[in-house]
This record gives structure tokens, sequence and C-alpha cells, in this order.
């Protein structure tokens, strides 16, 4: 990601990278390590995103955009604004209603956190992006408190009568994604470690 943006230029084209993490803790540039209550046998990386602490794991898409906002003609907030309703427009396809909560970035469903975001824009470029809860084990949101809030409940699609397969919702998630942003969308072969 880091690669890509820093190597990126006027004529690179946007990219969405879909992932599916091992389980581990990040914590973002002014994350705090007091909000890593019992990370047991996770691993815990410290990560230049913006954003407290969150759990990554099997069952959850990641999603990473990596955008030129300038080309797009967006600003950072409006960015955040459009990732969240991605997110939104996904849960309502399996009527979920899901909504923002005012100075806290992500998406709720009944006041339980369903989606969040740690983001970093670099020369108008994002990279890093959302985390997704389709069907995974939320236990290990128990050992942090997520995004810094204690307490904070945390949902899953399928926990709300949404599919269990991350391959049902990441096309429809990338459609939205696509809608939002104005992208023409084609699948790629993906990018490898070097």
């Amino acid at each position: 990601m880091q690669r890509y943006t820093d190597t990126r230029d006027d004529r690179t084209p946007d990219e969405l990278w879909l992932v599916e993490h091992d389980p581990v803790f990040t914590l973002g540039q002014a994350g705090k390590d007091e909000h890593v209550l019992m990370p047991g046998d996770i691993p815990v990386l410290h990560v230049d995103r913006g954003g407290q602490v969150t759990y990554h794991g099997p069952g959850q898409i990641v999603l990473y955009p990596l955008l030129d906002l300038r080309r797009l003609k967006v600003g950072v907030k409006d960015y955040v604004c459009r990732i969240e309703q991605a997110m939104i427009d996904t849960l309502a396809d399996w009527n979920i209603h899901a909504q923002r909560r005012e100075g806290a970035p992500g998406v709720y469903v009944n006041g339980a956190k369903i989606g969040a975001l740690g983001i970093r824009v670099r020369h108008g470029c994002t990279f890093h992006g959302l985390a997704f809860n389709i069907a995974m084990d939320l236990e290990p949101f128990s050992r942090i408190n997520p995004c810094g809030y204690q307490g904070l409940q945390v949902t899953s699609m399928l926990d709300l009568g949404g599919p269990s397969s991350l391959d049902a919702v990441k096309p429809a998630l990338v459609a939205h994604i696509a809608r939002l942003f104005g992208l023409d969308v084609e699948s790629a072969a993906p990018h490898l470690p070097a």
C-alpha cells in the first residue's frame, strides 16, 4: 500500500484491494497502548493509519481503497462519508439499517459497530481503509477498547441475519464504492509481495 501510494503518479490507476487478515490487533498512529487490554496470543501491530485500536481476523472484509482524491475531486471529509455510505448501502441490500455516529467514524447498527475506518491520505492519495464485520468471531474485540471506546459493542452481518459468506458481500461493497466514487471496476490479478 505504502509503496503503491508513494510511487504513483497522475496516470496511476486507482485500485481497491480486498483482503481477509489473520488475527491481528492494529494500533493507529495516535493509538494509545492502554486501549489494548489483553491481547493474549494475537499480535499487536503499530500501523501508519488514523484511529485507535481495532481487530482484524477471518470473516471480516478489509478493503483498502487506493484512490487519487485530487483526480476524483473529493475532499477527505467527503471521502470518509462515502466510505461509510458504501457500507451502509451494502447493509441495506440485506435489509439491515445502519447509520453513522457523530464524532465516531464508522458504521453502526443499533449502537453496535459493524464497520470501522482507519485511513491515511498522502499527497492527495488514500491508503489503509475499512474493516467490515461479516461472519467473524467477535470475542477478540472484548480484549480491546474498540476504536478507543471502552465498552463499545461490536456486531457482524451474520449476527444481524445477513450472509455468512464474504464472497456474497464483496461484490455488493465494491459496486457501492464504485458508484459513490464514479469508478469503473475491473478485476485484476492480486498484488503479491516482492
